[in-house]
């Protein structure tokens, strides 16, 4: 069966870090591509650059989720391929952690997934066609120490990845999740001149995403794990 063709991305949490390289690489492909986060000026260059729509959202909110998906269909049409790239953090020792700090970052981690994921299926089931992608991180699968609220979100948004996988694979909707194990290198944060690739190409990174696009549904994957060739397991 030949992979299955994408007409509109929407990528929430969006940035200029792999949001940026994935809103070129959809954009290059043909794709009509969607940007949301909460502040859209940091937006603008990359909308500029690839034509890209943008949209204020706050995904932890349910109702902003529920109209972000009202206004993106208004703008290009529903997406059929959905990326929820958002996370929250709040660092420090158990002991000392503030409550409600941990219960946004949780919120903006794995909420939000949930909502953004729910409004995209809500969409692509009546089609049977689409594309869900989660993006973690380390923290997926490995919980540091003073970063508990990082790995309780992301560990729930793994969870949610892998059983909504299981869930809506059979009815044509492609979930699945990318642990992204490794720094990112960005303008900010490079790669050591003595340490060549010791760090994550966002470019690189989607590529990979773009790959499980391509994929026909007879050899589906739900989880990829993408590290540098000097990162230990």
């Amino acid at each position: 069966m030949a992979a299955p063709r994408f007409e509109r991305a929407l990528i929430v949490g969006a940035g200029s870090g792999l949001s940026a390289s994935l809103t070129r690489l959809f954009a290059s492909e043909g794709l009509q591509v969607a940007l949301a986060a909460r502040n859209t000026d940091k937006l603008a260059d990359l909308a500029r650059e690839t034509r890209a729509s943008t949209f204020a959202c706050d995904a932890s909110d349910p109702a902003q989720a529920a109209r972000l998906f009202v206004d993106v269909a208004a703008r290009i049409g529903d997406p059929d391929v959905v990326v929820y790239n958002a996370s929250g953090r709040s660092r420090g020792p158990v002991a000392e952690l503030v409550p409600a700090e941990v219960e946004r970052a949780i919120a903006v981690s794995a909420f939000g997934g949930f909502l953004i994921a729910q409004q995209a299926a809500r969409r692509m089931l009546p089609k049977g066609h689409g594309a869900i992608l989660l993006t973690g991180a380390s923290a997926s699968v490995k919980g540091y120490a003073q970063s508990a609220p990082f790995a309780m979100g992301k560990f729930a948004l793994r969870g949610l990845a892998q059983s909504m996988a299981r869930e809506l694979a059979p009815k044509g909707i492609h979930v699945a999740h990318f642990v992204i194990d490794g720094g990112i290198r960005s303008a900010s944060r490079a790669v050591p001149a003595d340490k060549p690739d010791s760090m994550l190409d966002p470019d690189a990174i989607a590529q990979s995403y773009l790959h499980v696009l391509r994929q026909p549904r007879s050899a589906w994957t739900w989880e990829v794990e993408l590290r540098p060739w000097v990162e230990t397991f």
